[in-house]
């Protein structure tokens, strides 16, 4: 198997990564063929997954661009993923030059390629960390360098903690960010859940089982649990929604508006998306 260039050394290309074949799904360049065939493999079961990827960056940047609008210029976004076109520094600069954002991710092909991407931005960085340790991600000094814990932050938790099980503390990390952030600060929130998927339960698990083999369990939380970790934050409206269902782009945008979803793919309303302000 050749190794590309990109591959930072010590990366086994044998084995797939949740953030590459989310790269995949984008239609990003940065995966090894072991992504693509397992992205292929999941997708045999639910192919609509990419349109569920692109629902969720474009969530997402509607929520950067609104935190940005409520005066809201610092980001903490974990679980970031491989940098792609649109990326939270892209969009909150452009609303605002002066906004600052840290990124955070254990996937060293992530933490490297964000790196890169990020060479000669002063205002952004990137941290190699894991949101079960919050301790770990706040003490980081990249954060301490560029983030003012004492004015309000937009804390992204994107398409992760559908990867922490139970076991792992999910809403225990959540609240201990929370705990950190002054009033003000907001939770970006999107997670994976069978409510939504146009397909039975029984055909979606197919999918959640190819990310089981690779031992990084999907776990498919209900609209009632995911709320759960808005515990402590006022929910902004339309509330807990399918992501395109959140405040979504007028047609007549001044700029076309790139994030408009295509409602007529019931795939792009699988799962759910929201914002909370802490009190």
């Amino acid at each position: 198997m050749e190794r590309p260039a990109w591959a930072p050394p010590g990366i086994d290309i044998s084995v797939p990564s949740v953030s590459r074949i989310y790269d995949y799904y984008l239609g990003g360049s940065h995966n090894f063929e072991v992504d693509r065939q397992t992205a292929r493999r999941a997708m045999e079961f639910m192919p609509g997954l990419p349109k569920i990827m692109q629902a969720n960056r474009a969530f997402m940047r509607r929520a950067v661009r609104h935190a940005v609008a409520e005066g809201v210029t610092q980001f903490l976004d974990i679980g970031s993923g491989i940098p792609t076109f649109g990326n939270v520094h892209e969009v909150a600069q452009a609303a605002s030059p002066q906004a600052r954002v840290v990124y955070v991710d254990h996937d060293p092909v992530a933490v490297a390629h964000s790196r890169a991407v990020l060479t000669g931005d002063d205002n952004s960085d990137i941290v190699a960390a894991d949101l079960r340790k919050p301790k770990e991600i706040l003490a980081a000094p990249e954060v301490g360098r560029l983030l003012d814990l004492g004015r309000p932050v937009a804390l992204l938790l994107v398409a992760v903690l559908h990867f922490l099980e139970d076991t792992d503390n999910p809403y225990g990390a959540v609240a201990e960010l929370r705990d950190a952030l002054a009033p003000g600060s907001l939770l970006i929130l999107t997670h994976a859940s069978y409510e939504g998927i146009p397909l039975t339960q029984e055909t979606a698990a197919g999918t959640v089982g190819v990310y089981r083999d690779m031992r990084n369990p999907l776990v498919m939380r209900t609209r009632e649990q995911i709320s759960g970790f808005f515990d402590g934050f006022e929910m902004l409206e339309p509330g807990l929604v399918s992501m395109p269902d959140w405040r979504p782009d007028r047609p007549d945008r001044p700029d076309g508006g790139e994030d408009a979803e295509t409602p007529e793919d019931p795939y792009a309303f699988s799962g759910f998306g929201g914002v909370g302000r802490k009190a």
